[in-house]
């Protein structure tokens, strides 16, 4: 089956200070497929956020081409504007207005005037759970709140791309599976989300797609799934408590020594948790062999894990290097198509 993109972009460039200046992409090439969600991540300074503000047409590119709901962000950014829905890192509501207000004005601005611009408001209070809490002022709110209000906001037209920039930065865990739930749901009816985040859990959880930005450019791209499939699994054994710090230190080297040797990897030291492990990609590795080496090696644990790894694990070894853009594919590897083109 043909896969339709809502977001494609190609070498998008965007520099920022003339020559000398910030790169902040350097041939940016995305292609998010429609109705799914994609999750951008990257460390602090990457070009997530200007991505975003190129391809919600904010910032216009310096080079590079780039397509948003079937239109180009440079030829029509109006059409652009009119298909998507955008929630930047810090709520946009007026605190002095109630939430019910907010989102009238912001429906009579975007052309949704009269009884059905009070009628998307209100359903919408009711689906993010603000209708009891709609004729206070909105600074009265929690930062949850606001957040959902200001989410709300960018579904007034129901967008058929939403853009979310650090949606849930600076929530409480409660807050922030209130706009995971919102987030799902609205995948689940068909728009297409790309979500920066700095949050590897939430891609974890929400994305079917991930893209690593370094340096301006996608490094590297795939499922949660794949992504964590590049760099193997994790063997980690947390040891014993010893009598003397010489002793604690001697015992996480014989351990250090022992996983070296079955992996091949350098082995990364917890010394604060007892623990020490290191990345295998050998599928022939086994718990029971890796428990019988470290006990003829004499080595005191408590615990002794092989788990494939975290995010957050596969998030620190693929941006520790330097890597070029993978080329421009659809998800089974070919060239893509003008008509993959939402």
């Amino acid at each position: 089956m043909t896969t339709t993109y809502a977001v494609l972009s190609e070498g998008l460039e965007k520099r920022f200070g003339g020559a000398g200046g910030v790169t902040a992409l350097s041939g940016l090439d995305l292609a998010v497929a429609e109705g799914t969600v994609c999750g951008v991540l990257g460390p602090n300074g990457a070009g997530k956020t200007t991505a975003v503000r190129v391809l919600t047409t904010l910032s216009a590119p310096d080079a590079g081409s780039a397509r948003v709901a079937g239109h180009d962000i440079v030829r029509a950014p109006g059409a652009v504007r009119r298909a998507i829905g955008v929630t930047g890192q810090y709520a946009a509501v007026d605190g002095e207005l109630t939430g019910r207000e907010n989102l009238r004005l912001f429906a009579r601005l975007l052309g949704l005037r009269g009884a059905a611009g009070r009628s998307r408001a209100d359903e919408l209070l009711e689906r993010f759970e603000l209708a009891d809490a709609a004729g206070r002022p909105a600074r009265t709110y929690s930062g949850g709140m606001r957040r959902r209000l200001d989410l709300a906001v960018s579904l007034l037209t129901r967008p058929r791309v939403l853009f979310l920039d650090e949606p849930t930065t600076g929530l409480d865990p409660h807050s922030r599976n209130q706009i995971w739930a919102a987030v799902r749901a609205l995948a689940a009816e068909g728009t297409t989300v790309l979500l920066t985040t700095q949050y590897l859990e939430e891609a974890d959880r929400l994305a079917d797609d991930i893209v690593l930005i370094d340096r301006g450019r996608a490094a590297h791209r795939g499922s949660p799934a794949e992504l964590k499939s590049r760099i193997g699994s994790y063997a980690e054994a947390v040891l014993a408590e010893e009598a003397t710090a010489d002793a604690a230190e001697a015992a996480l080297l014989s351990a250090a020594g022992v996983l070296d040797q079955l992996t091949g990897a350098e082995p990364v030291f917890d010394r604060e948790r007892r623990a020490v492990g290191a990345v295998t990609t050998d599928p022939t590795l086994t718990l029971p062999r890796i428990v019988r080496e470290l006990d003829a090696a004499g080595v005191p644990v408590i615990d002794v894990s092989l788990r494939p790894p975290t995010l957050d694990e596969v998030f620190l070894r693929l941006t520790d290097r330097t890597a070029g853009s993978l080329p421009l594919t659809d998800r089974t590897g070919g060239p893509l198509t003008e008509e993959q083109i939402a």
